[in-house]
């Protein structure tokens, strides 16, 4: 186990490095940045010595890799961001341990996700996930709701209880007009923010950027990154 936290502490230092060096080769400070470690494959072990290292934003993708993960790790001071494309019979799960849902993509989702945050007695923070591979009313081969169809999905989060729209998430794609253009995927996700945030001033959060890609979205203005691989290692498959 000291092996394994000397190793994160190393892995650790280099991306806070990265989003550094990133912040300030952008002109921004550092504290705008905030790091979410992708925690999925890994176990509630590695949570734990991540917290001790000060890491508070850890993700999953896979409800049934995060709900016991969560229960195990529930005495740490932890935000648990859900981050993968859910299905509606995952919501009470979800809404159960996750503070922070990035991958709000369609009214019937928030519908699920207010009323089980009602439910469970909890305001729920809502990322609309943006998908830059979809045209007009499609949406994304990796999940998220097509550019225009941003506003009329906010509107429905604001107006549901139990929720509390954040800001906007998208995943760089792999195809179409931005496949392979990661900064200027995600200078129009920034794009989509501003123009969210003059509707929903307090909706000011973009996440954006991974292992590979974290300097692009620090550069274009990203307020958060999503960093798994450069943290935890390459994953092992799963079977």
């Amino acid at each position: 186990m000291t092996d394994r936290r000397t190793e994160l502490a190393e892995n650790l230092a280099r991306v806070e490095d990265r989003i550094s060096t990133a912040c300030a080769k952008a002109g921004r400070p550092r504290d705008e940045v905030t790091l979410i470690v992708v925690t999925k494959t890994y176990p509630a072990s590695d949570v734990r010595l991540l917290a001790e290292l000060g890491v508070r934003h850890v993700a999953e993708n896979r409800d049934q890799d995060a709900a016991p993960k969560a229960a195990e790790c529930a005495d740490l001071p932890l935000t648990w961001h859900f981050v993968g494309q859910l299905q509606t019979n995952k919501v009470r799960s979800v809404a159960g341990y996750a503070g922070v849902v990035q991958s709000v993509d369609r009214a019937k989702l928030v519908t699920a996700l207010s009323g089980e945050a009602v439910r469970a007695g909890r305001e729920l923070g809502c990322l609309i996930q943006v998908a830059l591979d979809a045209g007009s009313g499609e949406r994304g081969d990796r999940g998220g709701v097509a550019p225009d169809g941003v506003a009329a999905l906010a509107e429905a989060v604001t107006a549901a209880q139990g929720l509390r729209l954040d800001g906007v998430m998208t995943v760089a794609p792999l195809a179409g007009p931005y496949a392979a253009r990661q900064l200027a995927a995600f200078e129009r996700l920034m794009e989509i923010s501003s123009d969210l945030r003059t509707a929903h001033p307090a909706a000011n959060m973009v996440s954006a950027g991974m292992s590979a890609d974290l300097e692009d979205a620090v550069a274009a203005g990203a307020t958060h990154v999503r960093v798994g691989t450069a943290v935890l290692g390459v994953r092992p498959r799963l079977g």
